[in-house]
């Protein structure tokens, strides 16, 4: 992606005019651009990235299960406790951000809470501190930044062609020198419109790879394939679309949100691998390792895992461990009353349990100490 953006500056750089060293000054400008792209990302990207996808932090009585799954995950990854935040949205979708360990945070959406037992949620969760673990949040920052640089860049250039005269000009020089900046603008213009179609589709591929690179780590942290596999399945199975997703912030969700139905993942403008390739290299899985997987990996997809060599020489083996999740299924109607009470509580609503099994949501900006069931007529404290 540097050799795209490096190469779309100079040609730009020469396209504009025909000193040598224009090239060289277009390399400059192009590098600048990014510079200032990476210092908004890197300083207050993630900050951003919650902001638009409506995040809201949320403390450890509002989901304690939630809070207890990623204090585990932690520990396992040997890492400081990520900041946690809940999506208000009934679509099942999580994503980590975060420069650095010491910085990152998990946002999960309300329907991932609603519909997911402890097993599956701990499969996610295990699956964003990958994630973090292996530095993926600043790898596809760094790569979509350089993204954005040269999609701007040559957004700017092709309008500046549209709305200005630079190609009258050409026509207007030497016959030798205007033929020769003739061809080198039509070079540019071919450039500006390939680079970001290149770019994209890199930044595509690497997004894949890391995805199944944290699926391996989701296994290796939990111990239990099973988990992660069973939330994959239950994720796809949404019909309801995320509201809050958009281009940007797809790549960084566990699944992508802007799948259309019929549209097929393992094209090469897909953000995220197939997830029935996924489910299956997890349940292929002999053992919990980083080992198991790539074996897994490459028995179904008949390709080299996506996983360094150093960490398969430094793998141990590890042993799959059993579900801790009663097996129970929920119903529809169940699912979504508990997506409803995450995202009551958090917008601040209170909850007061009376004795004739009414459950009363109490709005933040409700001032009384007392409230009055309106089933049995009996009247409780507001804690």
């Amino acid at each position: 992606m540097a050799v795209v953006l490096g190469t779309l500056g100079w040609v730009i750089g020469m396209a504009a005019s025909p000193d040598p060293m224009a090239g060289v000054f277009g390399l400059v400008i192009a590098l600048i651009v990014w510079m200032i792209l990476a210092m908004v990302s890197f300083t207050g990207g993630d900050a951003i990235l919650l902001a638009s996808s409506k995040a809201v932090p949320v403390t450890k009585d509002m989901h304690p299960q939630l809070f207890n799954v990623v204090e585990e995950m932690a520990i396992a990854a040997q890492l400081p406790v990520p900041k946690v935040y809940v999506i208000n949205d009934p679509a099942p979708n999580a994503f980590a951000t975060g420069r650095s360990p010491q910085s990152a945070s998990i946002a999960v959406t309300a329907g991932l809470l609603g519909r997911l037992n402890r097993d599956e949620l701990q499969g996610v969760i295990g699956h964003e501190m990958s994630h973090i673990l292996h530095r993926d949040i600043l790898f596809v920052t760094v790569a979509g930044v350089m993204l954005g640089a040269i999609t701007l860049i040559a957004e700017v250039f092709l309008r500046g062609m549209f709305y200005s005269s630079m190609g009258r000009r050409y026509s207007s020089r030497g016959k030798g020198s205007g033929q020769a900046q003739a061809i080198m603008l039509l070079i540019a213009i071919v450039a500006a419109i390939l680079a970001p179609i290149m770019a994209t589709l890199l930044y595509f591929a690497l997004s894949r790879k890391r995805e199944y690179l944290a699926d391996a780590g989701s296994a290796r942290l939990t111990r239990y394939p099973e988990g992660l596999a069973c939330a994959l399945e239950k994720i796809s199975q949404n019909t309801v679309p995320l509201s809050v997703a958009n281009k940007v912030t797809a790549p960084m969700y566990i699944v992508n949100p802007l799948q259309k139905e019929g549209m097929k993942l393992s094209d090469l403008t897909s953000t995220h691998p197939p997830i029935s390739e996924r489910i299956k290299i997890l349940r292929s899985m002999s053992g919990a390792s980083f080992i198991d997987y790539s074996d897994a990996f490459k028995k179904t997809t008949k390709l080299t895992a996506p996983i360094p060599s150093s960490a398969l020489t430094a793998e141990k083996p590890v042993s799959v461990r059993g579900s801790s999740s009663p097996q129970t299924s929920a119903t529809a109607k169940s699912q979504q009353r508990s997506i409803g009470d995450i995202m009551f509580k958090t917008n601040g609503f209170s909850f007061v349990n009376c004795s004739c099994g009414l459950k009363m949501k109490i709005p933040p900006n409700f001032t009384a100490s007392q409230v009055k069931c309106p089933r049995c007529g009996q009247v409780l404290p507001i804690s």
